[in-house]
């Protein structure tokens, strides 16, 4: 089937998530029907490298040879098989495996699919948690403000972007809103409610859909500090910066944290198939121990729980991770994205600021009319030179695999500040300009190859 024939059903039959729908309909959409390491292909031909890792998640690119043989493989024995009453050896090892490389303390894992329903375990855990230990009035959670932890009901309850939660107030359970890095807001918050407080759940270092937004050195250890005075559980939801996204494998490493739970989805599988963890400590696991008439099982579940494919993709993401060393030769790539950022991008009259942390990247630009959405601009020329990146409102986000080649970057940032300049009518910064112009003069999508693993 042709290009216009599949954007004609998916015109009268698609409907695209966090996506204005009457403008999609005005745009020709792009219909990726391959991939391989950084580049995205689509139906007609044209090649894209992967700058924000199809949604933060292709942790090693597309097509990796080991990821592709372990669900092969898997395939010839069990495609799924529920959890509900039975096991397999997958789950087993891929529990063992992420709490031997999980902060210390972090020994049971409760699966699920997707980053949403990982923090929804978690919200749930820590409330009956409470119940169960006879502290019934710790009822509460205290979340950050711009917080995003997912789109079900108990996630955005603990989220707090209005753009995307305000529909939905009068369906969630109330929270308390502290101010991001402000560990004396925090400490304010529990000192009025923390009897009542449930737990406190945080984006470690980074929080990703509020625009890169950078938590200040030593603030993770500070809420840490303060959960422990209060006798509140720390929630950490490392969905985005997780499996190496800021540089360590996970973002908690940075500040030495071990939190009560941790909250895991996203690169987990290499961005193979959906797949997510709650991770928490024997304490927590503890308190629902009892006999079958006291009910303290925790009655929660889904189909797909430690779907066995899965879990074969994250085990075989996990030895990559080792065999590769991904995380040594990450160090470089992450100096050099700081580099390139700093020569190309900051300059740009119409860039406000330029957030990292890692390999996550936020570019805020200068204010423009809503009605202008020159975040959305900017992607749609980046995509004209061969590169898919995304914008967070009228912040541009670049957060490529973690196995992208120096070359790929390179050229990633290069498109980047192209489109920008374009986008806005800003300038190319002094002394760049044939940066600049590789950049314009780019080869056409078609031209660029597949980059091999």
């Amino acid at each position: 089937m042709d290009t216009a024939a599949l954007a004609e059903l998916d015109r009268t039959h698609l409907w695209h998530p966090f996506t204005q729908q009457r403008d999609w309909e005005q745009e020709p959409p792009v219909m990726i029907e391959r991939a391989a390491g950084c580049m995205l292909y689509d139906t007609d031909g044209n090649a894209y490298i992967d700058g924000v890792s199809s949604l933060w998640c292709t942790v090693h690119g597309h097509r990796h040879p080991v990821i592709d043989a372990a669900v092969r493989a898997q395939l010839d024995r069990v495609a799924h098989s529920t959890m509900l009453g039975l096991s397999h050896p997958g789950a087993a090892e891929l529990a063992a495996r992420l709490a031997a490389i999980a902060p210390r303390g972090l020994e049971r894992v409760f699966f699920s699919d997707n980053g949403s329903t990982a923090v929804e375990v978690a919200v749930k855990l820590a409330y009956q948690f409470w119940q169960l230990r006879g502290q019934p009035r710790r009822t509460e959670f205290v979340c950050l403000r711009d917080a995003y932890h997912g789109d079900t009901i108990g996630s955005v309850s603990v989220g707090g972007i209005d753009l995307f939660h305000a529909t939905f107030r009068k369906l969630l359970f109330e929270t308390h809103h502290a101010e991001p890095g402000d560990a004396r807001d925090m400490r304010r918050l529990l000192e009025q409610r923390g009897e009542r407080v449930a737990a406190v759940i945080v984006e470690p270092l980074v929080q990703g859909a509020a625009g890169m937004l950078v938590h200040p050195q030593g603030y993770l250890r500070e809420v840490r500090e303060l959960c422990d005075e209060f006798g509140v559980l720390l929630v950490c939801d490392e969905v985005a910066v997780g499996f190496g996204r800021t540089g360590t494998m996970f973002a908690c490493e940075q500040e030495d944290v071990a939190p009560d739970l941790m909250c895991v989805a996203k690169g987990i599988t290499g961005g193979y198939l959906p797949l997510a963890a709650t991770l928490t400590t024997e304490d927590v696991y503890a308190a629902f121990l009892g006999e079958h008439r006291e009910r303290r099982t925790f009655f929660h579940g889904h189909t797909y729980t430690g779907n066995p494919l899965a879990c074969a993709a994250a085990l075989a993401t996990l030895d990559v991770f080792e065999s590769e060393g991904t995380l040594e030769r990450l160090a470089p790539r992450i100096e050099l994205l700081g580099t390139l950022l700093d020569e190309l991008v900051a300059p740009l009259a119409t860039v406000a600021e330029v957030r990292r942390r890692g390999f996550m990247t936020g570019i805020e630009l200068t204010p423009f009319p809503a009605q202008a959405r020159m975040g959305h601009q900017v992607t749609l020329a980046a995509r004209r030179r061969g590169a898919i990146v995304r914008p967070l409102g009228d912040v541009v986000v670049l957060m490529p695999p973690l196995s992208i080649e120096v070359d790929e970057l390179t050229r990633l940032v290069e498109i980047t500040a192209a489109a920008i300049a374009e986008a806005t009518g800003a300038r190319p910064a002094r002394g760049r300009e044939a940066t600049a112009r590789r950049a314009q003069a780019a080869p056409s999508p078609r031209q660029l190859d597949a980059a091999p693993h």
